[in-house]
């Protein structure tokens, strides 16, 4: 893999779009993943080598979301459990075996966040003053954290709306806090999935560092708008981005 001016200049537009997305949304690493096969990386190294930036990206992220008090720190380590769980699951998974069978499944949880998005917005975008859960107090929320680890400790390209259904949609986080807590859980699996990546010899640190760039500079805008945008901003932001998703699940 050749890394001349433009393929620097791919990886770290790439990355700065993608850091914006996955903060606000989800779904970045379709942009990203693309970007480092198509400069000829093998598939399995290019989603190892991916988590280089998304790891430093959600580091950014929660560090700025924690500044801005909107990172809700009590609910972290309960919310961690099913999630760190399901990342190690995952990305032993992705080390051992090619992806089949998980991209319908996330096309069809983002297809259907698109359709509550539209139809009752309510249930993704709780209005403001709603009590929030911990997962003891809705299971169903558990077990969706515990799915969106294992998929994205398997390939991560999405993972953020399987975090956010389950966190504002179960949990009843608005948007802004869901987000917060969304990068924290992708921070935990991701630290996971890198360490199983690692100890099968699949990442390439100095393109996977060089996306990072993007992602960080990415995410560190993307938390100032967060926390100045009014929610509708990014309620219809995370609308236009599932549709986005589903798009570019069918066209790859």
């Amino acid at each position: 893999m050749e890394l001349d001016i433009a393929a620097v200049a791919l990886l770290t537009l790439t990355g700065f779009l993608a850091g914006w997305i996955n903060t606000l949304a989800g779904g970045g690493s379709n942009l990203t993943l693309p970007a480092l096969m198509i400069l000829g990386m093998p598939a399995d190294v290019a989603n190892a080598t991916n988590r280089v930036a998304v790891l430093m990206q959600c580091i950014v992220g929660v560090a700025g979301f924690d500044k801005h008090d909107s990172l809700d720190r009590p609910a972290i380590v309960p919310i961690l459990i099913p999630t760190i769980t399901g990342g190690a699951v995952g990305a032993l998974g992705a080390a051992l075996m090619p992806n089949l069978y998980l991209k319908p499944v996330l096309l069809l949880t983002i297809l259907t966040m698109s359709v509550v998005i539209l139809l009752k917005p309510s249930v993704i975008s709780p209005p403001p003053g709603t009590p929030t859960m911990s997962p003891k107090e809705n299971r169903q929320a558990w077990w969706g954290l515990f799915a969106a680890g294992i998929y994205g400790g398997f390939v991560q390209a999405g993972v953020g709306f399987i975090l956010l259904a389950a966190l504002a949609g179960g949990l009843r986080y608005d948007l802004v806090r869901a987000n917060a807590l969304k990068m924290t859980c992708a921070l935990a699996f991701t630290a996971v999935a890198l360490l199983v990546f690692l100890a099968f010899g699949q990442i390439r640190w100095l393109p996977g560092l060089i996306v990072a760039v993007g992602t960080m500079a990415g995410a560190h805008l993307a938390v100032k708008f967060a926390v100045r945008a009014a929610p509708e901003t990014i309620k219809w932001f995370l609308f236009v981005m599932t549709l986005c998703a589903v798009a570019g699940g069918f066209l790859l």
